[in-house]
Order: structure tokens, then C-alpha cells, then sequence
């Protein structure tokens, strides 16, 4: 008998506890997230900014997320996490990815081929030297073992926004630029960001294809950036682009794509519809998808004035699912 297998990703937008007076309570937050989890009915969830707490005498944990997932099916599966360097989660925006199946192997990659170096050309005393260009976010590998021999290959990530990377000495303010100059600098330097992670995300997936042509990958999270753009297309890998049939087993294929236009979008900025969030799947995936959602009937726009997180408790972007009927 065929297994039905849903993958999905979902950005929570920062959970964590309650911080300030502007922010929702953690308790408010559940109430509106944990329907929205249980809808999702996963067997593999990629979650993308999910923040570590700390308590007295104990090293951070992810003890918001714990408490989202009591009393679901997700609190008992195998969970991997983005981790520091000494061990446990990073303070905010970890990915993590949960699974009904057993985990095989964990990897997390960040920078791991080198950093490009840059000389910024409006910072205020002028740089005199390149510097290198480093992403914060890294990503999250996790091979899934699905049975039957068979390895489901995951990669969860969550690649740089869209916000101007600082420049020194062009800001007036948090959210006020000195000149525009200044600004498309900004804007440049998270291009960098974003297409660079991408450019280590394509890296695995040739690397897990040299050593398996057949595998079964999905990519999955917040990509910050729509099919089209120039991180998801280097991460795709279409023929197109690369002018060469030969390397046509190796594209991914877009879940969405199944999905009528009119309803394909996961966030919403100034009342556009943008489709940011994905789950990629290599073509011997591709074989066995159903269908794919996105949970957006609710959506909110946070991005007009005067609306803040506490009027919003719910994530501002929409879960995306992809399901498969595997052999």
C-alpha cells in the first residue's frame, strides 16, 4: 500500500515568550498557531524563526516551541535544530525540522564555502579595505530514513530578507536612510546574502545528487524571494538557465505551481500577495505528489501603518503543504 506523506514548511514569525508590550503573549500566540500546526497534519514540518529561551542555570531551548506542540501528534517526533557553535539553539530565528520518521543524519551549513570579500563604497569614514561578506542564517540538512531502504533528503532554510544590510554612517535612524545611495547599498549587500546561501543550498543538493541520481529532496521554507527571483532559480536549476538538457534530472520542481495564480501567495506586503514560502522537490520526488496547499484564507497584512504583532498573534506568513503518495 502506497504511504501518504505531507511535508510542510511554516515561518512562525519570532515565536518566543513575550518580551515587551508590544508583543503578543505567548499563551495568545498558541492559541491561534496550534490549529494551524494541527490542520497542517505533517509527517515532516521544516519551521523557520523559532527563538530559544533561557532560564536560570540552564542552556537555551526552544521551551516556546515545546510549548506550541504539547498535546499534538508533532510533541512526539524526532526534532533537529539549528545550533551555536557551543551546542544549543541559537537565540532567535532557529530552523527546525520535525519528523514522524527517524532522522539519519543532521547537518547545518553556513558560509561553508568561503565568504565573497567587498569594499562598501558610501560608508561613512570610507572603507579602505575589502571585507568579507558573511550570511548569518545557515541552512538545516536532515536526512530522513522512510523506510524501504528509501532516504527522504530535507533541507530547511530561511534565506536573507529583503531589509538593507547596515552601512556604517548611513543611517539616521533604525528605520530612516541618509541618501538612497546609501540604501541600494544595503539592498546590494542582502542580494549578496540571499543568493549566496542559495548558492550553498544548490552546492548540497548537487553533492547529495552525485552521490544518490535518484534521490527523493525537498527544499522547503522561507525563501524570502518568489519562484522567478534569482534565489529560488539558482536553487531550482532549470534548463533554461543552464542551456544543458543533460543536467534536467537534477531541476526541482515547484509545488506551488499546482495551485491556481489567484491563489498562490504566502505573505502580503502594502496588499500585494507574495509567494515567499516553498517546498521544492527533486523530479523522482515529483513522481509521487498529490497536490499542495496553502493555508492563506486568514492571512494578515502586517506591513500598513500603525499595525503591530500584538493585533497579530497569528504568523504573517501562510503554512505551505506538499503531499505525496509514496510506494
Amino acid at each position: 500500500m502506497p504511504t501518504a506523506l505531507r511535508l510542510a514548511t511554516f515561518n512562525l514569525e519570532n515565536l518566543d515568550e513575550q518580551k515587551g508590550p508590544k508583543e503578543p503573549a505567548l499563551p495568545d500566540r498558541i492559541r491561534i498557531l496550534r490549529p494551524q500546526l494541527l490542520r497542517l497534519r505533517a509527517d515532516v514540518l521544516c519551521l523557520q524563526e523559532v527563538n530559544g529561551q533561557e532560564r536560570p542555570g540552564q542552556p537555551r531551548a526552544l521551551l516556546a516551541l515545546a510549548e506550541l506542540l504539547q498535546g499534538t501528534p508533532y510533541q512526539g517526533y524526532h526534532l533537529v535544530t539549528t545550533q551555536t557553535q557551543a551546542g544549543p539553539p541559537y537565540d532567535v530565528r532557529n530552523l527546525v525540522v520535525l519528523s514522524r520518521f527517524p532522522v539519519a543524519e543532521r547537518r547545518q551549513l553556513k558560509n561553508s564555502m568561503g565568504a565573497p570579500s567587498y569594499q562598501k563604497v558610501t560608508a561613512v569614514p570610507a572603507e579602505t579595505v575589502a571585507r568579507p561578506v558573511e550570511w548569518e542564517r545557515p541552512i538545516l540538512y536532515a536526512r530522513l530514513d522512510v523506510g524501504g531502504g528509501r532516504a527522504l533528503h530535507v533541507i530547511d532554510l530561511h534565506l536573507k530578507s529583503k531589509l538593507p544590510t547596515e552601512i556604517p554612517g548611513q543611517k539616521a535612524d533604525r528605520f530612516t536612510w541618509k541618501s538612497p545611495r546609501g540604501w541600494a547599498e544595503g539592498s546590494f549587500l542582502s542580494s549578496m546574502k540571499r543568493v549566496g546561501q542559495a548558492l550553498e543550498v544548490r552546492l548540497l543538493v548537487d553533492e547529495i545528487f552525485e552521490a544518490e541520481p535518484e534521490a527523493w529532496i525537498a527544499v522547503a521554507g522561507d525563501f524570502n524571494a518568489e519562484s522567478g527571483e534569482v534565489a529560488a532559480v539558482a536553487i531550482r536549476g532549470p534548463v533554461e538557465e543552464t542551456g544543458n538538457p543533460a543536467h534536467a534530472p537534477r531541476v526541482l520542481v515547484p509545488c506551488e505551481n499546482t495551485i491556481p495564480e489567484s491563489s498562490r501567495y504566502s505573505l502580503f506586503h502594502l496588499g500585494r500577495g507574495l509567494m515567499l514560502d516553498h517546498v521544492f522537490v527533486s523530479r523522482s520526488l515529483a513522481a509521487f505528489y498529490r497536490g499542495a496547499e496553502i493555508h492563506n484564507e486568514v492571512l494578515p497584512d502586517e506591513s500598513g501603518a500603525f499595525r503591530t504583532d500584538i493585533q497579530f498573534p497569528e504568523s504573517d506568513h501562510a503554512p505551505v503543504v506538499a503531499e505525496f503518495s509514496l510506494p
